[in-house]
């Protein structure tokens, strides 16, 4: 079974049981030691990004129902190793959690020699809370309204065919790789510390285009400022009906990630529960879901077997595409 099918099985799930939830939540709670403490969410890369909303829009109603204090730290830098080494670092006592990206898990440890941490010994999964697609999205200048109209341009101006993501080696980046590959284009990646400032480029004109969550240009999409030309997922965003999948165009690729809270190893499984549990209720939480979707997320929620299940499933799938992409940490 695939991690898109078992997140999505968790989805159906969540809404049976979360009559049961509330009661377990607060016995598990009450177990874990955590109530009135000080909880610290590390994103790990830019404020401003849909990750970063995320954490905000969790933080909020998770904060009320387990009666504690929780503060999003965004800790920037080395496209979020930085951050998720601080969390490595935290005492395992269920304060510190990350918000991690697919590529934190399930990736990095196939594109770099020396990551940092090891994803699957220095991380306690928690639970998954979303999933979402990559979105190659164009500047006005460009006048592009089409995947085949940005493989032309990138053709007739290969010294100006650049194009941002959120950090080397991530899940932007390698989508943009295979689709440079699948068009046979000679491109030029410049790493940024979020996706909103790939995207603020973007829409300056400092880039053609850039490959980021498709959260982060949605709104710009609608509006005008930039144009979405294809998104990662099988299907089309329910948001935006208009933009066509990569395998509809003929590009043959699948991109589709998530974002998952992680404590530090050795965190003691009593607070695991409790914050797998909380966390779950809060994606059951009809406010909570709707916002989610409103940044083309599918909220999700699963244990922390399935988690841990579902970062290995991912680095199955993406470890030979990161081989064949040929990608460099310096690229």
């Amino acid at each position: 079974m695939s991690d898109r099918m078992i997140s999505r099985r968790a989805v159906m799930l969540g809404g049976a049981g979360a009559l049961a939830l509330g009661r377990s939540t607060s016995d598990a709670w009450a177990q874990s030691g955590l109530a009135g403490r000080t909880i610290k969410i590390i994103y790990p890369f830019a404020a401003g990004s849909t990750g970063d909303a995320i954490a905000r829009i969790v933080s909020e109603p998770l904060s009320r129902l387990v009666s504690a204090s929780i503060i999003v730290e965004n800790r920037t830098g080395a496209g979020g190793r930085i951050g998720a080494q601080a969390v490595v670092n935290s005492a395992p006592d269920g304060t510190t959690l990350l918000l991690a990206t697919l590529p934190l898990i399930s990736l990095y440890q196939h594109s770099y020699d020396r990551v940092g941490y090891d994803s699957f010994v220095d991380f306690q999964p928690i639970s998954q809370v979303a999933l979402f697609d990559v979105a190659l999205v164009t500047g006005p200048q460009t006048k592009i309204n089409t995947i085949q109209e940005l493989i032309d341009w990138c053709k007739k101006n290969p010294t100006l065919a650049n194009y941002g993501s959120p950090g080397a080696g991530g899940i932007g980046h390698l989508v943009a790789l295979m689709f440079a590959q699948s068009a046979k284009l000679d491109l030029k990646h410049i790493s940024y510390r979020g996706p909103s400032l790939a995207v603020n480029d973007v829409v300056a004109g400092q880039i053609p285009f850039a490959s980021v969550p498709s959260g982060d240009c949605i709104a710009l999409h609608k509006a005008g400022a930039v144009r979405m030309v294809a998104v990662s997922g099988k299907q089309r965003l329910a948001l935006v009906p208009d933009v066509p999948t990569l395998i509809e165009t003929g590009i043959p690729i699948d991109g589709s990630a998530w974002y998952a809270m992680y404590a530090p190893a050795k965190t003691p499984a009593t607070i695991v529960n409790a914050l797998s549990l909380a966390i779950k209720e809060v994606l059951s939480m009809t406010s909570v879901r709707e916002r989610l979707e409103g940044l083309a997320l599918v909220p999700t929620g699963t244990s922390p077997e399935e988690l841990d299940r579902i970062g290995h499933a991912g680095s199955d799938l993406w470890g030979p595409i990161v081989k064949l992409s040929g990608f460099k940490p310096d690229q």
